[in-house]
């Protein structure tokens, strides 16, 4: 359904299978007759593209920010990431307060890939150097990535707690469970949409300095409640660990090191609450050299050899037709948390983590192959299939059934920031 050299479609719709799986394994835990939830491969083509599909009063919103893309370097390629206003602020200061893109295009060319990765890298901002697929397997961190499981499992044997029962009539897996979450870009955000698919009450919490981008919201948040807090306010901190006492899952976004410095890393959420289910997702894994460095999917297909592999005729490198790493890494954290809280009544609370890094990995062990990919129209593939329109909003449809009916997000999303931090249902 996705042309590539890689197999893109077939890593989204294992992902996806996998969580339609998960959810009915904790429906049945929680006293459920087994559901019969159905994948339509054609769908998750949709889904995992869904950026690519989103219209906003009938126009596709940018995608890219001027500074995001891929900008020839001295003796190669780096690609940059200048989505968020302070990454692009971050890029300028590390080319010398470079404005604008003809200047930043300049100062890359006049120095090596690996120079100005390191430079953005060490300004706070986010960058890599386009590297082959050889040269990332033979580095210590493209080593760590391959090692790494999709799902690094971290038992902490507390918290035991009973799963009540699925609330009639909306009989969905995850039902009257609550969700928090802290993610940005897109893992995170695809995990914590899925669940809201699945019937959770989820709240997602961003910090009021950088908002998201709106287009991101508007794909991402569906059937979530959007709120504002500062955490490094003592009184916004104080809110967050409340609000985690009362979760059953909490997934953690944010550059690994970040939350834990405010001391509301996973160690810390649950010593406070030991029955909490927390997925934490990082671009580059939890080993190695690069395990704390900030990243997008874009920015992995560039370090890992993707991008290289994916090259135009001209030898500039390339992408993948969707950011396949994000998504397939959110339907994962979906199922790794849904799995859990299926355990949760014998094994107690538990950590879990996975990476893109890990994903592409993994993407790169399902093969390649160079000739006789089919386009889209050659497979009968029509994406405006899986689309569906509310007002001025065109979005993708989920990928699922749930016992033949179509499964659907319990509302499109919210104004941004515009809900209280709290909980509405009762507590599971």
């Amino acid at each position: 359904m996705l042309p590539s050299p890689f197999a893109v479609t077939a890593l989204a719709v294992e992902a996806v299978e996998d969580c339609a799986r998960a959810a009915a394994e904790l429906g049945e835990a929680r006293g459920r007759p087994l559901p019969v939830i159905g994948v339509d491969t054609r769908a998750v083509a949709a889904a995992v593209s869904s950026e690519r599909h989103l219209r906003i009063a009938g126009e596709r919103p940018v995608a890219w920010a001027p500074l995001s893309g891929f900008f020839a370097a001295r003796d190669g390629w780096v690609r940059l990431h200048g989505n968020y206003p302070h990454h692009a602020a971050a890029i300028s200061r590390a080319l010398g307060g470079a404005d604008g893109v003809a200047a930043v295009r300049e100062a890359v060319a006049e120095r090596a890939a690996a120079d100005v990765e390191a430079a953005v890298v060490a300004a706070g901002g986010v960058a890599a150097a386009v590297r082959s697929s050889d040269a990332w397997r033979h580095s210590a961190e493209g080593a760590a990535a391959a090692a790494a499981p999709l799902v690094d499992r971290l038992a902490t044997g507390a918290g035991r707690t009973a799963l009540p029962g699925i609330v009639p009539p909306v009989g969905a897996p995850a039902s009257a469970l609550r969700v928090l979450d802290l993610t940005r870009v897109l893992a995170g955000p695809v995990a914590g949409r899925c669940l809201a698919l699945w019937g959770a009450e989820v709240l997602r919490i961003d910090p009021p300095d950088r908002p998201e981008i709106a287009a991101q919201h508007v794909d991402m948040d569906a059937g979530k409640y959007s709120s504002r807090l500062d955490l490094r306010d003592p009184t916004g901190a104080e809110r967050m660990r409340a609000l985690a006492a009362d979760a059953d899952v909490v997934l953690l976004g944010y550059r690994p090191g970040a939350l834990a410095s405010l001391g509301l890393g996973a160690d810390d959420l649950l010593t406070d609450a030991p029955h909490l289910v927390v997925v934490e997702l990082s671009a580059w894994g939890w080993t190695g050299p690069w395990a704390e460095r900030r990243g997008f999917d874009s920015i992995v297909q560039a370090a890992c050899g993707i991008a290289e592999r994916c090259a135009a005729p001209d030898g500039a490198p390339g992408a993948l037709p969707a950011q396949v790493l994000d998504h397939a890494t959110g339907y994962r954290a979906a199922a790794a948390a849904l799995r859990g809280l299926a355990a949760r009544p014998a094994r107690g609370g538990v950590r879990l983590r996975l990476s893109l890094a890990a994903a592409a990995a993994e993407l790169i062990r399902l093969g390649v192959s160079g000739a006789g990919l089919p386009s889209p129209q050659d497979t009968g593939y029509d994406p405006a299939l899986y689309v569906r329109t509310d007002g001025e909003v065109t979005t993708v449809r989920p990928p699922f059934t749930l016992d033949g009916v179509t499964r659907d997000y319990p509302f499109p999303a919210r104004p941004y920031g515009a809900d209280a931090p709290r909980w509405r249902d009762p507590a599971s």
